[in-house]
């Protein structure tokens, strides 16, 4: 089966630099991705490329085999929903909702109904009056209802208290489950969104620098902990992210997985293993990434900026 989404070699250049440095990807039909980054990455760039608002300096875009720009075959089987989404300002919020519907076949007014009602959006109120949480939850009502083959969410949801936030997760899981296509969710929410999504990217730099499973990202780093001595023996051999010593005792973080003997000689030296969440996971890799090709950056600084 060919994937509904396929980026090879992608630059987009500013007089500023490049916003995207040869990303390359592919999205299959019918699933769930994280794309994730520091602020500045290329997540919303890349994102208005793949829908057709802004075209690339080089590379090749291809959604469902076909340049998406300005090509209405591929834009109508698509939605795209940002943080910044704008609206006129005259329309009250159900009036854009009614817009939305008329562009997308598989709209579900039903669904949109219980939503509405889900978020509290006051229907009748001009967009220009609503609060950033109703904002959020009108651009989120439309990228459910859309049932679009393709939905970007360019972190619409952020505007959304943590109560609405986990109303949408479900709503999300729910419908995707009935009406499985294919959603890419960028967000700085990493653990919140993990039990969503299946598959994450992680850009940085303009560069993507993961493309795995959630399964295949957690399990890429190990995090240890006991006598400094036998924390000594188990990083050999491995790369360390992160290390810490307290006295005789300290812990560390290291790209990989423990092998059997490795395991067994923790376990014999009083050294305690165990995988760490997404959001660890790819701070880490994204500092050490960072480390690799510019100023050296920490674990800790990373975090505000993916959370």
């Amino acid at each position: 089966m060919n994937p509904v989404v396929s980026v090879r070699d992608l630059v987009k250049t500013y007089p500023s630099g490049n916003a995207l440095d040869g990303v390359s990807f592919d999205l299959e039909p019918g699933a769930i991705y994280g794309f994730l980054g520091r602020n500045g990455a290329g997540k919303s760039t890349t994102m208005a490329i793949l829908t057709g608002q802004l075209f690339a300096t080089s590379g090749t875009v291809r959604v469902f085999c076909e340049n998406p720009y300005e090509n209405p075959r591929v834009l109508g089987r698509m939605c795209f929903v940002r943080e910044n989404q704008k609206y006129p300002e005259s329309m009250t919020a159900a009036q854009a909702l009614r817009a939305a519907s008329l562009f997308y076949p598989g709209w579900d007014h039903d669904f949109a109904e219980r939503l509405v009602a889900d978020f509290r959006l006051p229907l009748k109120t001009k967009v220009k009056k609503l609060s950033r949480g109703q904002l959020s939850a009108v651009g989120v009502i439309i990228g459910l209802c859309s049932r679009a083959e393709i939905t970007f969410f360019d972190e619409p949801y952020l505007g959304l208290d943590a109560v609405a936030r986990r109303i949408f997760y479900d709503r999300l899981i729910a419908d995707y489950a009935e009406h499985p296509r294919t959603i890419l969710m960028s967000s700085h929410l990493i653990d919140e969104i993990a039990n969503l999504i299946e598959r994450v990217l992680v850009i940085d730099a303009g560069r993507i620098i993961m493309d795995e499973t959630v399964e295949e990202a957690t399990s890429a780093v190990t995090r240890a902990s006991g006598p400094t001595a036998a924390l000594d023996r188990l990083a050999r051999g491995h790369r360390v992210l992160q290390r810490r010593t307290m006295g005789s005792a300290g812990a560390l973080v290291f790209h990989g997985i423990p092998n059997e003997s490795e395991s067994d000689m923790a376990a014999q030296s009083g050294v305690r293993l165990e995988p760490v969440g997404l959001q660890e996971s790819i701070v880490h890799r994204t500092a050490a990434a960072a480390t690799a090709t510019g100023p050296e950056l920490t674990p800790s600084s990373m975090e505000g900026a993916l959370s």
